[in-house]
């Protein structure tokens, strides 16, 4: 293969591309489309029995993995998501909150690439392509965001964006980003960069944790635009004013604390058995 070819304080340097995977380490996406890396989508569920048939229906056939964390439901949650996908792999969640859920499904997801969406039907599971695509051409971490140019949503009140601008405002200006979306459930990231994510939170502050921290180890974080829907059944967890509170408490101690390093990009290894789901 060419050699990729980069400049250092204006002198050329030469660096060898990575080996192409074999043919059968690639995943068909479309005609046009396939790609080498392993997708894992983890999905935290607790009493969502009534939408995770909408949720299922709108991810990819092409995805390798699909982790509900069930939060100890009382409903059919766990019988609906089998009958859906029978090798869907559940995680039983030991602890509470949409962060301890979170952190039991990226410990159990396998793939290169994991994606992280919501049960309630908010996020949809077509735009996982997007988020792929940005991470297979360059990204280490893939924000959604309502806000850029394409994205928007059905369920923002006045006081979840007011606190949501101010936030993201906060954060831009302690971390030196250019977000325009803070507080959104919907992201995807390589699988390598766990250890700097680490996470260690309970509740909804979990995207604001994930986000500051890609940010502090010099992850290469890009924003895709995404369309939010209003919850189909059920009542969201989510409390303006409670979480708000978590999220700057959340800012404020991660600006103080130091983070790990991200790991290197591995050596292409042959494919294994990987079992679409």
């Amino acid at each position: 293969m060419s050699p990729e070819l980069s400049k250092y304080n204006g002198k050329v340097q030469v660096a060898p591309l990575r080996s192409m995977p074999p043919l059968e380490r690639f995943t068909p996406i479309t005609p046009h489309l396939a790609i080498a890396p392993t997708v894992s989508v983890v999905v935290p569920a607790m009493n969502e029995a009534e939408n995770l048939p909408h949720v299922f229906a709108t991810l990819p056939q092409w995805i390798d993995e699909i982790v509900l964390v069930d939060g100890n439901s009382v409903d059919d949650t766990v019988a609906v998501a089998r009958r859906l996908r029978p090798n869907v792999k559940i995680v039983t969640q030991t602890g509470r909150g949409k962060g301890d859920a979170l952190a039991a499904g990226f410990a159990a997801a396998t793939g290169d690439i994991i994606v992280m969406i919501d049960a309630d039907g908010s996020t949809d599971g077509h735009e996982i392509i997007t988020f792929v695509g940005a991470l297979v051409t360059g990204a280490d971490f893939v924000k959604g965001s309502r806000y850029a140019s394409g994205g928007n949503s059905d369920d923002l009140t006045f006081s979840r964006r007011f606190g949501n601008l101010i936030l993201t405002k906060m954060v831009n200006v302690l971390y030196r980003t250019q977000y325009t979306d803070l507080c959104y459930g919907y992201n995807a990231f390589w699988s390598r960069h766990l250890n700097v994510l680490d996470l260690d939170c309970d509740g909804f502050e979990v995207e604001t944790l994930m986000n500051v921290r890609a940010a502090k180890a010099g992850l290469k974080v890009v924003e895709v635009p995404s369309h939010e829907r209003c919850r189909i059944h059920g009542e969201s967890n989510l409390r303006a004013i409670r979480d708000g509170l978590r999220v700057l408490r959340t800012i404020l101690r991660e600006w103080r604390r130091e983070v790990a390093a991200p790991l290197p990009e591995p050596a292409t290894t042959p494919a294994a058995d990987r079992g679409v789901a």
